[in-house]
């Protein structure tokens, strides 16, 4: 798998697709995030930015080769293996995205509640925030894996299904991105920022049950 991860990262950052999704993920992030605002409000926005490109980053990864390329490596590695290390890469790119951002947003931003009358320790918005980043990355990833190949073919149904379920992945009550988010929004009302743990485990459940599921697909459509 490791040689796989290798393989597949280096066709990612040799291809430059990723190019796009982390240059309008900056964007995202310059617009929405600027110095001395609310630690904990910021780093809500931060997460929730991150979950559509992941999925973004996955479809870079599932679509990334050639047929025949796609091809060979199936054969040599089998399948599922070689579709689970695209997902894996496209979910370490958004993981080490989301990270990067996290901790630089955390240095620039108030060490504040939203009303700036109660300090919030830097490293307690951290140990919320970056869960609240991982969770979304997972469940990003999540979404991509369910709206391409091998469950979406075409790209006229893959990619309005995608960002339709990036949308149902972040503000509905009851999803884990939802609620690690919120709780970052609502701490930052009373200045305590409570690390997300439960949506963090259960966006870890439902992406491990994601990755299992596309990959028997996988297995069965494979010739």
């Amino acid at each position: 798998m490791t040689a796989l991860l290798r393989y597949q990262a280096g066709l990612l950052l040799r291809s430059q697709r990723w190019l796009p999704p982390v240059l309008l993920y900056a964007a995202f992030l310059g617009v929405g995030v600027q110095s001395g605002q609310p630690v904990l409000d910021s780093l809500g926005y931060t997460a929730a930015g991150l979950l559509p490109v992941a999925a973004w980053l996955v479809r870079i990864c599932v679509t990334g080769e050639p047929s025949a390329a796609r091809a060979c490596v199936a054969a040599a590695r089998g399948p599922v293996r070689a579709h689970l290390a695209c997902l894996l890469t496209a979910l370490l790119a958004a993981v080490l995205l989301g990270l990067a951002a996290a901790v630089a947003v955390t240095l620039i931003s108030d060490p504040a509640s939203n009303d700036h009358q109660v300090h919030v320790s830097r490293l307690v918005a951290a140990a919320a925030g970056l869960p609240a980043a991982l969770t979304c990355a997972l469940l990003g990833t999540a979404v991509g894996a369910l709206t391409n190949r091998p469950v979406l073919h075409s790209t006229g149904r893959a990619v309005p299904s995608m960002l339709l379920g990036a949308l149902l992945a972040l503000v509905p009550a009851g999803s884990p991105a939802q609620a690690a988010v919120g709780g970052l929004v609502s701490g930052s009302q009373t200045g305590r920022a409570p690390v997300p743990l439960l949506p963090l485990a259960g966006a870890a459940l439902l992406t491990a049950a994601v990755f299992a599921a596309t990959g028997r697909l996988t297995a069965r459509r494979s010739p």
